[in-house]
């Protein structure tokens, strides 16, 4: 993979000094027939989305992101720290914390990480956990592909690299969309119109021959918006941790949510 040749992110490389065309976003699952990665194009006032493709590997997902300058993944990129720590310190059989494991309160700081806790602040939505949910899968997937990209000398800092973390769901939230009620093939008529609203809310968007795919599919609706959230990332219009939270987040990972509105991405 050569980072270079397409434009993305390399390490070292500052974000304002590549003009922004392609955006990525790739909704994870633990396995590629669940995954789907969105190609969206940038020009004159407009966004494209012109590739569209479910059952993605991880090749094709590397090399959509080495195309693009920004992508978003929707996967966790780490784990808590104090849930790591608590791990490591149970595997060398040292008892630390467990006492305090039988109430929920107690077990809190295990599974929810930082970024977690201010997506449910803000949005009111609780993430799933990484540590305790079945999206577990998907973040060691996940940080297969953040590895390989590394390798290829793709900036993938944690906080705010050529690949950032994304969060369909809280986005469509802060976007004033429909963001319940639309995941899995029961709920289609509810997706379509999600759709038919992200189109209302962004007129420059073109779904082109992939709208259809868009309505039968939660997981190529979500690369859409996983690729709309690494525009406001390009853009710097996501919110980024403070000190205290950076600290953490360049381990633990952060979710980007927008602080603009759809129509400012153009």
């Amino acid at each position: 993979m050569q980072g270079a040749q397409y434009g993305c992110k390399l390490r070292g490389q500052a974000a304002d000094t590549v003009t922004f065309v392609k955006t990525v976003g790739v909704d994870l699952a633990a396995e590629p027939a669940k995954t789907a990665v969105a190609t969206v194009a940038w020009e004159h006032g407009t966004a494209t989305v012109q590739e569209l493709r479910l059952g993605a590997t991880d090749p094709e997902i590397v090399a959509a992101i080495a195309a693009a300058e920004r992508s978003g993944i929707d996967a966790p990129f780490g784990w808590p720290d104090a849930f790591v720590e608590f791990v490591g310190a149970h595997h060398r059989l040292e008892y630390s914390r467990e006492r305090a494991l039988s109430s929920r309160p107690g077990r809190l700081p295990l599974v929810r990480r930082s970024t977690d806790r201010v997506v449910h602040a803000r949005t009111g939505i609780v993430p799933l956990s990484v540590s305790a949910d079945l999206i577990a899968h998907v973040a060691l997937r996940c940080a297969g592909l953040l590895a390989e990209l590394d390798a290829g000398g793709v900036d993938v800092d944690r906080v705010d690299g050529a690949v950032v973390e994304a969060y369909p769901a809280a986005a469509l939230q802060i976007w004033g969309l429909p963001f319940k009620g639309y995941k899995s093939a029961k709920n289609r008529e509810v997706r379509a119109a999600s759709v038919v609203a992200l189109e209302e809310a962004l007129p420059g968007l073109t779904l082109g021959g992939f709208r259809d795919l868009c309505v039968d599919s939660d997981d190529a609706f979500d690369a859409v918006v996983a690729g709309l959230v690494a525009r406001a990332a390009a853009r710097r219009r996501t919110a980024r941790p403070d000190a205290a939270q950076h600290a953490v987040a360049v381990r633990e990972g952060w979710i980007h949510l927008p602080v603009c509105g759809l129509g400012e991405l153009l």
